[in-house]
């Protein structure tokens, strides 16, 4: 989808014009450099492991930061007119990278609360949505994403850190108030488990009207354009036996 610019030694996207190197995008890509930075620090081999947990601080910000990239690269690509179709490409995948990622390592990570069930439902539904969205390209329509959609983005980044502080801790106790980790873990995860069912249900839903709209209009145009042509086969059938 792009050519090369001889006079700026930039590439191009053929469809918007807009350079396919700028910023949005670079914060995409940092995005999915993230993924096996994540991966690193939730291994044995991550270096700095002790009672003060610092590898579940560490890979918290990690996480929440990459995931605050997913906000921010769109908000630049509308905002300085750089929406190209790498970006549609690359955002997309990121935010699948970066989620499928961090459940099949809290699978072994954090078993306590994250179960491989959970991990299969999570990557299943983004196969799912990945499917459904190639579909609906080729046949020329978008689907937005839904309000559940969204709510399913936020439970899914509260589940993950969570599941990664409740693996060094149970609960805070911040000045006498008692924060259950654990108890916050648990219930995010199977509350986040819940949603991507319905979300996913959703977005189903939402496909299927438009596959079904966009199927109706087809009929329709070939309908007309069958009898245009036979109206015109009987027009030519009458002039040559005239």
């Amino acid at each position: 989808m792009t050519v090369f610019d001889a006079h700026r030694s930039r590439r191009i996207d053929r469809v918007t014009g807009v350079p396919d190197v700028n910023l949005p995008n670079y914060i995409t890509l940092s995005r999915i450099a993230s993924v096996p930075v994540l991966i690193w620090i939730l291994s044995p081999k991550f270096p700095f492991q002790n009672v003060h947990g610092e590898q579940e601080i560490i890979a918290s910000v990690v996480f929440i930061l990459a995931m605050i990239t997913d906000g921010v690269d769109g908000y630049l690509a509308r905002r300085r007119g750089q929406i190209t179709t790498l970006g549609m490409l690359l955002d997309p995948l990121a935010d699948k990278l970066m989620v499928t990622a961090a459940y099949i390592v809290l699978v072994s990570y954090n078993p306590r609360v994250v179960v491989p069930w959970i991990a299969v439902l999570v990557i299943g539904r983004e196969f799912l949505v990945s499917g459904l969205r190639s579909i609906a390209a080729s046949e020329g329509f978008t689907i937005e994403a839904s309000e559940i959609g969204k709510l399913k983005t936020v439970i899914q980044i509260v589940s993950v850190v969570a599941a990664i502080l409740n693996h060094r801790w149970d609960y805070w106790n911040i000045g006498g108030f008692i924060v259950g980790v654990h108890l916050i873990a648990v219930t995010a995860i199977y509350w986040m488990a819940t949603v991507s069912i319905i979300s996913a249900v959703d977005y189903f839903v939402g496909f299927w009207k438009k596959i079904d709209h966009a199927s109706g209009r087809r009929r329709r145009r070939s309908s007309v354009l069958s009898r245009r042509k036979r109206a015109a086969l009987e027009q030519g059938a009458n002039i040559k036996m005239q």
